[in-house]
């Protein structure tokens, strides 16, 4: 191969990687966030493409070509301490637009970043992204009644509670914005921490959010599956068998916790995969569950 077709090469590639380019970024707060306190400085991006030191937490808009008026808000995982950003969020957003769906990957405070109300601080940050979703949906010709989470790992846990505590009230209201509904239409919780009770407590996500030795008041309060109730969202559930972080009983937990709450619930399990195969890996059993979570889509007017 020669060097110019070498460069175009390079270059085609790197269009393709853009398709779903975003659109534009949208701090969450016009102020400083509830409570105050948090990092300076700016980003910081590893080489893997996770992000950290999160000053000003916002929501980049990733628009399809054609929106057919649903739109998701994307959460990546890391344990509460990094934003998988590359590895998670943007591969999602790639596949939502793909299909008509616009994309909301939400960038949120980390606790041990020290933000002063800390495990508040995201949980704040998923619930002022819905609300700013329902407010730009008609300016973004979007439903406001097709708004749905993702969330892979950690942020699976903080989707799992934007679904499920979206009528607690994190933070005080600021201004207008804040009297929509913060409640999701549906929720994918993918390898999700759920539950930061024993035995099942080891993650890096309880350990960020209520600390090395938590009461079991505060281990209760921040664990998802405590939290479902009668009304919450439709859950759709996908882990692997063999998930060396997110212990396998989480999925079943809040599988379980639907059902008794009447809440429905479809959850996949893979043989294997282990944890954070974001949107799937070629030729292995993590690769499915994109077409499950299409149909599940579709079966609920996202589609």
């Amino acid at each position: 191969m020669d060097r110019r077709s070498f460069l175009l090469g390079t270059m085609f590639a790197a269009i393709s990687a853009r398709v779903a380019a975003s659109n534009s970024i949208i701090p969450l707060w016009s102020g400083p966030p509830p409570g105050g306190g948090g990092p300076s400085g700016s980003l910081q991006k590893s080489d893997r493409g996770a992000v950290s030191n999160i000053v000003v937490p916002n929501v980049e808009v990733f628009m399809p070509g054609q929106a057919n008026g649903a739109s998701v808000l994307i959460a990546a995982g890391g344990g509460y301490k990094r934003i998988e950003l590359e590895k998670e969020a943007y591969p999602a957003a790639r596949w939502l637009t793909a299909r008509g769906i616009t994309a909301f990957v939400l960038t949120y405070r980390l606790p041990l970043e020290g933000w002063s109300n800390g495990p508040f601080a995201p949980l704040q940050d998923a619930q002022r992204a819905l609300r700013i979703m329902r407010a730009e949906a008609s300016n973004r010709h979007l439903d406001p009644t097709r708004i749905g989470v993702l969330g892979f790992s950690a942020g699976g846990h903080l989707m799992g509670l934007a679904a499920t505590r979206s009528a607690f009230a994190s933070y005080q209201p600021v201004d207008a914005v804040d009297s929509r509904s913060a409640r999701p239409d549906l929720a994918a919780l993918i390898y999700p921490v759920i539950t930061l009770k024993p035995p099942y407590d080891h993650t890096s996500a309880r350990r960020s959010l209520v600390g090395t030795h938590p009461d079991a008041q505060a281990s209760a309060q921040w664990s998802v599956e405590t939290q479902v109730r009668s009304g919450c969202p439709p859950v759709f559930l996908v882990q692997a068998e063999d998930d060396p972080i997110s212990d396998p009983a989480n999925t079943l937990i809040m599988a379980d916790a639907c059902n008794r709450a009447g809440v429905p619930a479809e959850l996949h399990r893979l043989p294997s995969g282990g944890h954070g195969f974001g949107m799937g890996k070629p030729a292995m059993p993590s690769a499915e569950w994109p077409a499950w979570w299409e149909a599940w889509l579709r079966n609920h007017g996202f589609l």
